[in-house]
Order: structure tokens, then C-alpha cells, then sequence
């Protein structure tokens, strides 16, 4: 819910490449999410792995023209796979997966560090 409040934040404050690109890393911010819902104890690497992979392969489907055809007939179909194919988001989901491995590895460190006598 929060990146989906910061995408629509986003948008609300700032438009042009600004608004796009941060979407394009929200974009895999929220597939991050998702894989990490679903694989719950999915390491924070494996998690931006699989969601970066997620991303650019739907960015590569843009590429055969399904997902403009899609899009057409579905408002669900355009916001999940996008239209048209753009280079450049490429780098920016890669810019999202960045930052949910970071976030993950944050909230994951305190999870398994190795507990000394102090800590007991």
C-alpha cells in the first residue's frame, strides 16, 4: 500500500521524466513486494532479483506488441504491463530492485544477526 500511495505521490507533485522514471522504480519496488509476499523468506538479494527480472521481462514483452494490444481493451492490462517498450525504464527498475534489496536488507538484518552473550 505504501509504494502504491508513492507512486499516486508521485504523480501528484512532480510529472514529465520525473513522474515516469520514479514510477518505473516503484513499478519493481511494488513486484518486489510481491515476491516477497509470496516467498516470505526469500533472502533481500533473491527478492530484487526476481523482481528485476519480473520487470524487465515484462518491459521485454513490450517489445512483441501483446501488451499494446492488451492495454487497448484493459485499464488493468496497461497499468500492469505497460504499451510500448522504452529503454531506459530498464535502468530505473533496476534503480527500484536496488532499493528493495536495500530495504530489505535493513529490516532483515536485525532478523539474523548471530546473538552474542551481551544480547541474551
Amino acid at each position: 500500500m505504501l509504494t502504491v500511495a508513492a507512486g499516486l505521490g508521485v504523480r501528484t507533485v512532480a510529472d514529465g521524466a520525473v513522474a515516469k522514471y520514479a514510477g518505473d522504480a516503484l513499478y519493481t519496488v511494488l513486484v518486489c513486494a510481491l515476491v516477497a509476499l509470496c516467498a516470505p523468506r526469500a533472502r533481500p538479494l533473491v527478492v530484487a532479483g526476481a523482481g528485476l527480472g519480473i520487470s524487465w521481462a515484462v518491459e521485454l514483452l513490450q517489445l512483441t506488441g501483446v501488451p499494446a494490444e492488451l492495454s487497448e481493451r484493459s485499464t488493468v492490462a496497461r497499468l500492469v504491463l505497460g504499451s510500448t517498450f522504452n529503454a531506459p525504464d530498464l535502468f530505473w527498475y533496476a534503480v527500484g530492485a536496488a532499493a528493495a534489496w536495500a530495504v530489505g536488507a535493513v529490516a532483515t538484518s536485525g532478523a539474523t544477526a548471530p546473538r552474542t552473550a551481551a544480547s541474551r
